[in-house]
């Protein structure tokens, strides 16, 4: 078992290449558009793309996780399961783009942004793309070629990051300054267009085109086929978990959607809706270290958790794999928490505001990687159905509060509503589960760590000396006491289980 634990372990941290090493270059965005975009612009950057996050959702139809399913099911042919996954997303997702980019002008009109047709059209090809890759992605998760996922990951993200420095930078440095050589004309010709937040999208379009090279040989490969039987299954497996998926998406994204709505007018200062959003979008941004590890997490997990399946043991095993999660996440929610005085620095000044709801938001995105992994039972028992019902749970009662708190609380209480959604389905999840696919869950020992971390969150940041080294002291020797004590007790479980 525990050198299952360890080869886990190994591939969390190549996904985490992946996924961590391709998220921190895209935070170094971070700090170029807060000092370069006012909240407002950065408002409808964030704004348009929780659209993408909803339609991606309905663009890849929770097909990956069939493809997992269905290719590791015993006499499966997992070639013919890919181009079967692979022809209904392709199709699904030429329609959708083909629909958006023939009606892009009246939807720019009804997003607000009448004008910028083009951010749609732009928007709908990087969707296509992501869902083209998304089953290619998935079979290099499933063959364990995790470094190979990483570089891809790693390269897209490069090229999004260079293109920004160049597009924001480099590019007015090279007509500021006169200098002379072939980029010059190509600096002029870019600045003459007069685009702004245009050129993160543009910058998001060309790296996505580049993952098309990189999977090229499997694209041509790929045969489009269709089985009527088999997609029928494939569908009744999929579709409760783009339901869940849409709803997930509702409990992480709508809070962002809808302070544009329901937020009273003036309600900070006379500062626009637009304002609140990018505030609090950038709350979010110093919470994706929490949301970086679970989804690292995630990517190992799930296929790691189909193929033990079917060991005798594995209840025991997934049991110990989320506590260890919530050991590391606490130690996450605690490193960040306890130093946002130093982070803070990474944004720009004048989205400073909203960072006391960053250990809250962090608090949420641990909640939900526990239900990622208790989630795992109605997926190995073919009861995806249970999923949506917990998760539309979830959503109804995220626009439910949110329609009732915004008003009086504005995005903090968007942040707690997070944090108490996430918390409620890990729960409903459990109680749920114990009775379909029991797993022995060390609850207490992971409430212990929980608790502890928030205790310790609220002690540093109500109890505060007037030297600023005196406060960094406490917090660090709070911090390192936490890590030793998680050492020595879960190294000693390690060893009685060896």
């Amino acid at each position: 078992m525990n050198n299952k634990l360890k080869n886990l372990a190994g591939e969390t941290v190549l996904y985490g290449l992946g996924t961590i090493i391709p998220r921190a270059l895209n935070f170094l965005l971070f700090p170029l558009h807060t000092r370069i975009f006012n909240p407002e612009d950065y408002g409808v950057v964030s704004y348009l793309y929780i659209l993408v996050g909803f339609l991606n959702v309905v663009y890849t139809f929770g097909m990956e996780t069939a493809f997992f399913r269905f290719s590791t099911k015993e006499g499966s042919d997992p070639n013919r399961i890919f181009n079967l996954c692979q022809s209904f997303i392709v199709g699904i997702s030429l329609a959708l783009s083909a629909l958006f980019i023939v009606l892009a002008e009246p939807l720019a009109v009804a997003l607000g942004i009448a004008g910028k047709s083009h951010y749609i059209v732009w928007l709908a090809i990087i969707m296509l793309i992501d869902a083209v890759v998304a089953i290619p992605f998935a079979r290099l998760r499933l063959e364990k070629k995790a470094l190979r996922f990483a570089l891809y990951k790693i390269v897209n993200v490069l090229v999004t990051v260079g293109l920004n420095i160049y597009f924001f930078m480099i590019a007015y440095w090279l007509v500021d300054f006169e200098i002379t050589f072939d980029f010059k004309r190509l600096a002029e010709s870019i600045q003459q267009t007069n685009y702004g937040i245009e050129y993160v999208f543009l910058a998001n379009l060309v790296a996505n085109a580049f993952y098309l090279l990189f999977f090229i040989k499997s694209l041509i490969r790929w045969r489009p086929g269709y089985d009527r039987a088999t997609f029928s299954e494939l569908l009744s497996y999929s579709f409760p978990i783009m339901l869940t998926g849409l709803a997930g998406m509702t409990n992480e994204l709508f809070s962002r959607w809808a302070i544009e709505w329901w937020l009273p007018e003036n309600f900070y200062d006379g500062k626009s809706s637009m304002y609140a959003i990018g505030i609090f979008s950038a709350a979010y941004k110093y919470a994706v270290l929490m949301s970086l590890g679970v989804q690292a997490f995630r990517f190992a997990a799930e296929p790691f958790f189909f193929s033990n399946a079917a060991d005798k043991k594995s209840p025991e095993l997934f049991a110990k794999v989320n506590h260890f999660f919530i050991v590391s996440s606490c130690i996450v929610l605690l490193a960040v928490s306890l130093n946002m005085d130093v982070l803070k620095f990474i944004g720009g000044e004048d989205f400073y505001e909203g960072l006391f709801v960053v250990p809250v938001l962090m608090g949420g995105y641990l909640f939900l990687g526990i239900y990622y992994n208790i989630s795992i039972w109605f997926k190995l028992t073919d009861k995806t159905y249970f999923g949506t019902i917990i998760t539309v749970a979830g959503a109804i009662l995220t626009i439910g509060l949110n329609y009732f708190l915004i008003p009086v609380f504005g995005y903090v209480g968007s942040s707690w509503i997070s944090l108490s959604c996430y918390a409620g389905m890990a729960v409903a999840c459990y109680l749920i589960g114990q009775r379909h696919y029991p797993i022995p869950y060390s609850i207490r020992s992971g409430l212990m760590y929980i608790i502890l971390s928030a205790a310790i969150i609220l002690f540093t940041q109500y109890i505060n000396f007037d030297e600023y080294w005196k406060n960094k002291f406490i917090e660090l020797i709070l911090l390192v006491g936490f890590i030793l004590s998680a050492f020595f007790i879960e190294k000693n479980k390690l060893l009685q289980s060896a």
